[in-house]
C-alpha cells in the first residue's frame, strides 16, 4: 500500500507441501522454509536442542502472524528504514531514497550503499548456531552458511539470484545442546520489529567455554558476527563473559538513526541486551 515494492506477478509457494517439514538426522536439524514461526517455536526437538532458535521465532511480531509467517520469510525480510518505511507522499515530499528510486542515502548522505536495517529475528540465532541455509534454481543447488547468505547492502541484502528459493536450513548437528541466549529490544513487546537483536551461542564444559559465538543485528543490513569472541570466551565461565563480551560487542557497533529511537540509545543498549543474552545462556537471570 506503500508502493515499496510494485511487482508485476506474485507466485504463492504456500502449497508446496514439500517443502514444509521439520526432520532430524544425523547431521542436525533440517527446516524446510514453509515451516511457520508458530510450529518453529514450538517444535519439540528446536526446544531441546536450540532453545534460543525456538525463542527467537516466538518473538516475531504477534501471534496472527506468527501462524502465517515461515521461516523462510523471516529469513528473507526485507531491511527497513526510518525513511523508507513511509507512504509514498512521505517520501517524494522529502525525496526518494537510495533503496527505492532515489540517488541520496538520507541517513548517511555522504554514502552510496543503503544502510536499511536487518530485522529478521531467526537469521542471528541460526547465525550463532552456525546453521546453513540451501537455495535451489533451474539450474541446481548451492548451500552457504547463514552469515554469508547476508551482504552489506540494505536494498537487496542476501544472496538469492534471479529464480533462486530458499529451500532448506540446516542447524547442524555439533550445535546441539549448546549453552544459547536471544534477546531482542523492541518499543512494545506484542508485535514490534526489533530496534536491537543479540544472539549469542556458546560450547562449555567443566573446564569453561570452549567456543563461543555473538550475534549483534538490527543495527546495518547485515547481522554483525562480533570478532574475537572466541578468543576472548575460551577457557572462561560462562558467567564471567557477560562484561568482557558487552564492552567487545560495544567497540564493534556503530547503530545508525536507520530505525525509530536515538543511535546512541541503541549503542548503550548494544552492552545491556549482551550481558543479557550470555547471561540467559549461563543460566542466570538475564
Amino acid at each position: 500500500k506503500h508502493r515499496l515494492h510494485e511487482p508485476r506477478y506474485l507466485v504463492h509457494i504456500g502449497g508446496l507441501a514439500e517443502l514444509r517439514f521439520a526432520r532430524e538426522e544425523a547431521d542436525g536439524l533440517h527446516l524446510g522454509p514453509l515451516v511457520t514461526l508458530s510450529q518453529l517455536a514450538a517444535h519439540p526437538a528446536v526446544r531441546r536442542d536450540f532453545p534460543s532458535l525456538a525463542k527467537a521465532a516466538s518473538l516475531v511480531a504477534g501471534p496472527q502472524l506468527r501462524n502465517m509467517g515461515t521461516l523462510g520469510g523471516n529469513l528473507c525480510l526485507d531491511t527497513r528504514c526510518t525513511y523508507y518505511n513511509q507512504t509514498l507522499f512521505w517520501r517524494e515530499a522529502l525525496g526518494f531514497c537510495l533503496k527505492k528510486s532515489g540517488t541520496v542515502c538520507h541517513v548517511v548522505p555522504s554514502g552510496r550503499r543503503c544502510v536499511a536495517a536487518h530485522s529478521s529475528d531467526v537469521a542471528p540465532a541460526l547465525i550463532s548456531l552456525q546453521a546453513e541455509v540451501e537455495v535451489t534454481s533451474r539450474g541446481g543447488r548451492r548451500t552457504l552458511p547463514v552469515d554469508e547468505f547476508f551482504v552489506p547492502d540494505g536494498v537487496h541484502n542476501n544472496a538469492l539470484e534471479p529464480g533462486e528459493v530458499v529451500t532448506r536450513v540446516l542447524v547442524p548437528d555439533r550445535s546441539r545442546g549448546m549453552k544459547a541466549g536471544y534477546q531482542k529490544l523492541r518499543p512494545r513487546a506484542s508485535i514490534d520489529f526489533p530496534m536491537l537483536s543479540v544472539a549469542f551461542a556458546a560450547r562449555a564444559n567443566g573446564a569453561g567455554c570452549e567456543e563461543a559465538r555473538l550475534v549483534v543485528s538490527a543495527i546495518a543490513a547485515k547481522p554483525r558476527l562480533i570478532g574475537g569472541v572466541d578468543a576472548a570466551a575460551r577457557g572462561k565461565r560462562l558467567g564471567d563473559l557477560a562484561e568482557p563480551l558487552a564492552e567487545l560487542a560495544y567497540k564493534q557497533c556503530r547503530p545508525l538513526i536507520n530505525v525509530p529511537y536515538d543511535g546512541d540509545y541503541r549503542h548503550e543498549m548494544v552492552r545491556v541486551f549482551v550481558r543479557r543474552a550470555v547471561r540467559e545462556a549461563a543460566g542466570e537471570a538475564a
